[in-house]
């Protein structure tokens, strides 16, 4: 789609992200503009042909440096670390990528690609490959949480930490916002997926960012904005119904993911929004009995707690990678 179109279709907030991803592969120089903050690590913005699907990912730290994988969540797009990325890129190499239908990584057709939470896992998974990322750390947040956790069962050798922030693993950490995907998991008829559309709608979409934050001012309407463009493009509300249909399936392998918890005994740091509506503080609390010395804290926000805290949360994951995560890849 041209730039002219896709302004007047989904307005300016996914203009400018377009017109960014544009721009890919390219470094401002900051001896250009006097004003730039030269102590903050420039971050490139890449594609990356994975198979049959070109995704988009954000990259910035040096490349020796120990990997913190970002695995973004629903609605949203590796944009929701915009702000945690500079925090840890002077010490990491920090990549971002966009999954597959979010964000500006390509979304293919569904009758091409199976818009399942295991394949997902796999293009990410050719994606690590194709990055040549043999270990790194995981930042997950709500999907990216089983899509992380696919990645950790598949290849429990290359995981060397896990942060999760509000990024699910146990069924006590399910709120009771779920419980109309729920009635579809259980009876998947027309009538049960379409009353999952409003979930896709601008309203609902705000409200995810703003539900459980003590002041809506913090959070940027570039957020929930740029989200509600991107979904509304054409196929992509199906591709999402599909999403929340097989979620289901990672109910399903809890057990398994909290095996691998068991046994391999992974780093595990969970900063949490109290107030999420869709994942509560049990489910953060939970995993102390897999990985007793997990390291939970809870913040007064939301579900999109970077958005709020990331001043807060991004000290607190910053120092919890300096003490468990090897200086030597």
């Amino acid at each position: 789609m041209k730039l002219s179109s896709l302004i007047a279709a989904t307005g300016t907030a996914a203009a400018i992200a377009a017109s960014g991803a544009q721009a890919a592969d390219t470094r401002t120089d900051a001896r250009t503009d006097a004003r730039v903050d030269t102590s903050t690590p420039a971050v490139s913005y890449r594609y990356a042909q994975v198979d049959d699907v070109r995704v988009f990912y954000r990259e910035a730290g040096d490349p020796s440096s120990p990997t913190v994988l970002l695995l973004h969540g629903f609605p949203t797009s590796s944009f929701m670390y915009r702000n945690l990325i500079p925090m840890l890129a002077d010490r990491y190499h920090v990549i971002a990528p966009d999954l597959p239908g979010f964000g500006l990584t390509e979304a293919p057709e569904r009758g091409r690609y199976a818009y399942t939470f295991d394949n997902l896992a796999r293009t990410m998974g050719r994606f690590t490959e194709v990055l040549r990322l043999d270990r790194y750390a995981m930042q997950v947040f709500d999907y990216g949480a089983p899509v992380g956790w696919r990645l950790a069962v598949a290849h429990p050798e290359r995981i060397t930490a896990i942060v999760t922030q509000n990024g699910n693993a146990y069924e006590e950490g399910l709120a009771e916002a779920w419980s109309p995907i729920q009635k579809y998991w259980a009876d998947p008829t027309a009538k049960n997926r379409d009353a999952l559309r409003e979930f896709v709608s601008p309203k609902l979409i705000k409200w995810q960012y703003t539900h459980g934050v003590p002041d809506e001012s913090r959070v940027s309407p570039d957020t929930y904005t740029m989200d509600s463009a991107l979904i509304a493009r054409p196929g992509n509300v199906e591709i999402q119904l599909d999403l929340f249909g097989d979620y289901a399936s990672n109910v399903r392998q809890y057990p398994q993911y909290q095996a691998y918890f068991r046994k391999h005994r992974p780093p595990v740091l969970a900063v949490w929004g109290r107030n999420d509506p869709f994942f509560l503080p049990a489910g953060a609390e939970a995993w102390k009995r897999d990985v007793p010395d997990a390291e939970v804290r809870f913040f007064d926000t939301g579900h999109f707690a970077l958005e709020t805290h990331v001043q807060e949360i991004g000290p607190v994951i910053r120092e919890f990678l300096d003490r468990k995560v090897p200086r030597s890849k």
